[in-house]
């Protein structure tokens, strides 16, 4: 029988009275169970409410405690110890201690993870004692537990039991469908693309904020049909509300819109690599040449997007990051300017006038992602590309864009450390599966200085130094159009109007902050 430890019971005591059940639509199902698999926020931030790390963000998104109740630097800098929290059970009523810290360090860094690129500055985890472990680093990184909040802890028992020690992208296993963290809630019940049901975990360690005794999410890929579900009340929330719907849901007494700024960038794209006209649907090499790559960014009129299809409810984005994030370059502040002449000069001379590219866009992973690809497809072609748009659904847009199936792509990008370091490493990095370095990086974009400069950003610690440096980098990224970036995308919830919750710009909806009222 499991023990119900002092803090579950306190936890038990002080939820609310009033225990509601409460259902909530997303257009993506997360594509699976298990927090190592896939590095993207759909799952991410699911798995949130289920698994937990050392560190965790909090509703303002700052770092603070959760498995681990304290770290501070060692070696000079070296590394990280983390003290563990201790009298923590998972889901199965399983001890949670330093082995499965150790186990899921070595299972989250695998090559067969697709978060393996996040430990890249890890040198090894040690284990000093039940409770207590150093994670050392080939430098100092002052932004290292801000690097790892969405790194969630596993049950080595569990894992082993279950023939699931290592992730399976490709075929799936146990941790697919099935799941034993030691999050405030568990999953009761999974069935993909159908709903999948999440119930309080009795025994968690933290004081529950919430009042809900079931919760079930279903994803609703037509913004239509979730909407009317929610005007219905057949579901409590949903994310996103289409911008064209805002201002009705406004003037209805028995919903209520949630909005703010995200920190994601929402960018374009190329294939960059030598050969590109061999990869399969990726049929062309113009991309190669900065001039198309320029011609692109003028021809694309972004506040003329942001006016007609997100009604005003976006930013322009001049590089990789929002001005809200850390490490922000104001140097390089000023976005490409619309100027469709230019556009055509440019491709006049860089002999890409009339260029066959493919673009692909995902249909149902970000908001209104169809419609903006569609507009920029037409404002391409009326500079003198011939372009051919491919919009497809997320769980098919990912393995296209790793097969090089693409001359050009739309990719969103939200900084899981809040810090301009975060994209760099992952988009601007020469790719370098040893190194964990550009493992989004699909065009291959390459540049050895940013490649010099990234270690250095990681273990400045003088941040007028290390902003220097991320100074640098944004203007060559800017100079050369590595990517062109578009816009900041905006957040707009949906909920009937007795939700309350807390809406973070990381866009997790954490169920732990949900009551009913």
């Amino acid at each position: 029988m499991k023990r119900l430890t002092t803090a579950a019971l306190l936890s038990a005591l002080a939820l609310p009275v009033a225990a509601e059940e409460f259902t909530f639509a997303v257009t993506t199902d997360p594509q699976t169970m298990d927090p190592h698999a896939v590095n993207s926020a759909p799952v991410l931030g699911f798995l949130n409410n289920i698994y937990e790390g050392l560190v965790r963000r909090g509703k303002d998104m700052t770092i603070e405690p959760a498995l681990a109740t304290s770290w501070e630097t060692i070696d000079g800098g070296a590394g990280w110890r983390f003290k563990l929290r201790e009298g923590v059970t998972f889901h199965d009523g399983a001890e949670f201690n330093a082995d499965d810290v150790i186990f899921s360090y070595q299972r989250a860094s695998d090559e067969s993870s697709d978060t393996r690129s996040w430990f890249a500055p890890v040198s090894e985890v040690v284990k000093v004692d039940d409770y207590t472990v150093d994670v050392m680093t080939t430098a100092p990184n002052p932004i290292f537990p801000d690097s790892i909040a969405n790194w969630m802890i596993m049950d080595s028992g569990w894992a082993e039991a279950n023939e699931a020690a290592l992730p399976d992208k490709e075929a799936g296993n146990y941790a697919t469908l099935n799941a034993n963290g030691t999050g405030a809630f568990r999953v009761t019940a999974r069935e993909p693309g159908l709903r999948t049901v999440l119930e309080p975990f009795d025994s968690w360690w933290d004081e529950a904020e919430h009042n809900l005794t079931r919760a079930e999410l279903v994803p609703i890929q037509n913004p239509a049909t979730a909407l009317a579900a929610l005007l219905s009340g057949d579901v409590d929330f949903i994310n996103p509300v289409p911008i064209q719907d805002v201002a009705r849901l406004q003037g209805n007494p028995d919903v209520k819109v949630i909005q703010g700024i995200e920190a994601r960038v929402i960018m374009l794209g190329f294939d960059l690599k030598e050969g590109a006209s061999e990869a399969g649907q990726g049929g062309s090499d113009v991309f190669r040449d900065p001039r198309t790559r320029e011609a692109v960014a003028k021809a694309v009129n972004v506040p003329a997007i942001l006016q007609t299809i997100m009604r005003g409810n976006a930013e322009v984005a001049s590089q990789l990051v929002s001005p809200a994030m850390r490490g922000y370059s104001a140097a390089s502040a000023d976005p490409y300017a619309y100027d469709p002449d230019g556009a055509k000069a440019l491709l006049t001379e860089a002999g890409a006038e009339g260029a066959e590219v493919s673009f692909k866009c995902s249909n149902n992973r970000y908001l209104n992602d169809e419609a903006v690809c569609q507009a920029i497809t037409a404002m391409l072609t009326q500079a003198g590309l011939n372009v051919t748009l491919d919009a497809m659904p997320v769980q098919n847009y990912w393995p296209e864009l790793r097969a090089d199936n693409f001359d050009m792509y739309l990719l969103g990008w939200s900084p899981g450390t809040f810090d301009a370091e975060h994209p760099v490493r992952f988009l601007a990095s020469t790719p370098n599966e040893e190194k964990k370095l550009g493992s989004w990086n699909f065009g291959g974009y390459s540049n050895t200085r940013v490649d010099e400069l990234l270690p250095m950003i990681q273990s400045e610690i003088d941040e007028a130094k290390r902003q220097a440096m991320l100074d640098e980098v944004a203007g060559i990224l800017q100079d050369e159009v590595a990517y062109v970036p578009l816009y900041v995308q905006p957040l707009v919830w949906g909920a009937r109007s007795n939700i309350e919750l807390t809406q973070r710009p990381d866009n997790f909806f954490l169920l732990r902050w949900v009551s009913v009222n």
